[in-house]
């Protein structure tokens, strides 16, 4: 199953046989010819969730997996993956998004894992799920990060000590930084600096878990791609810029 979440906080689920299969450079067909989106929807994260049986929603929308969500003004929220067993063809609420807020992120945990939230202005929270009590779907959640002016939150990571936290800005630089280089703290601050935001760098616009052996897909919002080895994002400290990982274009 892909279970697609739209930045309004709506969830619509599709089997992933369903959906068309195409070469590396065809244009796909319009979301919305897959989903019943509302006007002025758009897709803010995608979650893929393994099939347990034929059909077997009990055996693969379980009690025990929560579905952790992350929106733009810093708030998270934890809902058990089992309240999503009963979803529509027209979607069901996720997660109530205020005005002004939209979703930005989602992840599935085990309601125990560690967590770390990226701002735009490169700004970090390591903090434990334990500190966020599971909800049901219509609620909004509750701080995780408080973004300063002018800042919002990017992304969400879950944390693995094994494995490190790449950073990637806007102008296509970033940086690999061990996880027991942050701080686990209470949800709700500023954070700690994850990387040193410049003119050069432009704002951070993603940042995921990655081990060593890993391959990495970067891309523009023109759809150019590059692969590249996780390897060759530098393993520096937080308070550093990074290195070119794709040279973008202006604009």
């Amino acid at each position: 199953y892909l279970m697609f979440f739209t930045n309004t906080g709506r969830v619509y689920v599709e089997r992933v046989f369903q959906i068309p299969e195409g070469s590396r450079v065809s244009k796909g067909r319009s979301i919305k010819n897959l989903l019943n989106l509302q006007t002025e929807e758009r897709i803010a994260a995608v979650l893929r969730i393994e099939a347990v049986g034929n059909e077997d929603k009990d055996a693969t929308f379980v009690e025990d997996q929560f579905v952790l969500f992350a929106t733009r003004s810093g708030k998270v929220k934890k809902t058990k993956l089992s309240d999503f067993r009963n979803y529509r063809k027209d979607g069901i609420i996720a997660i109530k998004i205020e005005d002004g807020n939209e979703l930005i992120d989602v992840k599935l945990t085990n309601g125990t894992d560690e967590i770390s939230l990226v701002t735009s202005k490169g700004y970090a929270v390591r903090t434990s799920e334990d500190n966020i009590r599971p909800m049901g779907r219509p609620s909004s959640g509750v701080a995780g990060i408080r973004p300063g002016d002018e800042d919002w939150l990017v992304s969400l990571a879950v944390v693995d000590n094994e494995e490190q936290l790449l950073v990637v800005s806007e102008k296509g630089l970033g940086k690999r930084t061990p996880f027991e280089d942050y701080p686990t703290k209470g949800r709700g601050g500023k954070g700690v600096i994850t990387m040193k935001v410049t003119a050069k760098t432009g704002r951070v616009v993603g940042a995921i878990r990655v081990s060593e052996d890993d391959d990495i897909m970067l891309m523009t919002n023109t759809g150019q791609s590059v692969r590249i080895k996780a390897a060759d994002a530098r393993l520096t400290g937080r308070n550093a810029q990074g290195v070119i990982l794709m040279k973008t274009k202006e604009g």
